[in-house]
């Protein structure tokens, strides 16, 4: 829901941009370091210190917002950044789930592995149902929306993450996961038939 939402980050993003692209870094920089501090983070997850973990996921994420917001502040967007940033938002997602499944998560009706495995399917299968639906020119334009896009599913990962660390039995933690697997998969779905019923009279 919130891919529909961005005018209301505009007054942020332009605050964003002027302020971090007063540094000598340009966007891909920007880009390159949400990666880093992804890394750094699925190192912290091995050693199971969801804590320092959790921060530098926060960081990468906060990143992926900056590299656009110092983009469009110097004028510097690019088709390359642009799929430079797409490409680096999946990793660092994909990193972010891969650290989780290190934990000792308790199953939760299937195994809590399980529910990692969903959720990140589920994450992938919801972008690539969009990119899909633009190469085989279903739609003319991104298909946006539904339950859980990107940002809910941040904002619902690093909340499990918290939740992590205030509760180290990780049983509430799997209760979120299990969540974001479900909605984005269903995410994918609604995306799936909106390109479909575009079509209906084909």
């Amino acid at each position: 829901m919130l891919d529909t939402k961005r005018h209301w980050f505009k007054d942020l993003e332009k605050l964003i941009g002027k302020i971090f692209g007063s540094l000598p870094l340009t966007p891909n920089q920007y880009t390159y370091l949400s990666g880093v501090f992804a890394l750094l983070g699925l190192y912290f997850m091995t050693q199971e210190n969801i804590l320092w973990a959790t921060i530098l996921f926060l960081i990468a994420g906060g990143l992926d917002f900056v590299d656009g917001s110092v983009a469009r502040a110097k004028n510097m967007s690019s088709k390359v950044g642009a799929y430079l940033d797409t490409v680096f938002d999946r990793y660092v997602e994909g990193i972010i789930f891969f650290g989780i499944l290190f934990l000792p998560l308790p199953d939760f009706i299937i195994p809590g592995y399980a529910w990692v495995f969903l959720a990140i399917f589920g994450s992938m299968l919801t972008t690539y149902v969009k990119a899909a639906a633009k190469e085989k020119e279903l739609v003319n334009q991104e298909l946006k929306g539904g339950l859980l896009s990107r940002g809910e599913r941040l904002i619902l990962t690093f909340v499990a993450l918290i939740l992590g660390i205030i509760y180290p039995d990780y049983l509430y933690m799997t209760y979120v996961i299990a969540l974001i697997a479900v909605l984005s998969n269903i995410t994918a779905i609604q995306r799936f038939v909106s390109a479909v019923l575009k079509n209906k009279d084909e």
